[in-house]
């Protein structure tokens, strides 16, 4: 076998275990705005780029995006926030006309690999309210749990010190 065709073939295996990969996406109503949750597994430490788009009359519209232009119908409604392996689509003023197919696309910069995409079937009707803060949710130990529950313990006498 030819000695560049084999390193060939290990810089490409070796670059797919680099790219980012989606783990979820997830969507609900927060009052009368959707936020859509692209849950991913950071892999590299290259800027993310990004893209949420929606797939209506078999047509897809650029919602928000870091790789190509957003539509105009779109701009002053919708923003995003980046957080540790989350990119989170904000859109207000959501209504059934802003029903459809919502899809995240995510890219690292440098990476020879494909886009990471996902879609989701969104309608109004059937979405679900966000769920407000929760300290479990953001892997939080239990011991620290445990230590900010005390006080309460105590004020209803469920723990004496």
């Amino acid at each position: 076998m030819n000695p560049t065709v084999g390193i060939a073939v290990f810089l490409t295996v070796l670059q797919a275990t680099h790219c980012q990969m989606i783990k979820d996406l997830s969507a609900c109503l927060l009052g009368q705005n959707l936020r859509v949750d692209c849950h991913y597994e950071n892999r590299t430490s290259n800027p993310l780029t990004y893209e949420f788009s929606i797939t209506k009359d078999n047509r897809k519209h650029v919602i928000h995006s870091t790789i190509s232009v957003s539509e105009n119908a779109y701009r002053n409604r919708a923003n995003v926030t980046m957080h540790k392996n989350l990119v989170c689509l904000h859109l207000q003023s959501f209504t059934t006309s802003d029903e459809g197919v919502y899809l995240c696309e995510l890219k690292a910069t440098n990476d020879y690999t494909i886009n990471q995409s996902k879609n989701i079937t969104v309608i109004k009707d059937k979405l679900e309210k966000c769920a407000g803060f929760s300290l479990l949710i953001q892997n939080t130990s239990w011991l620290l749990l445990l230590l900010l529950s005390l006080p309460l313990l105590q004020a209803v006498d469920f723990v004496s010190l």
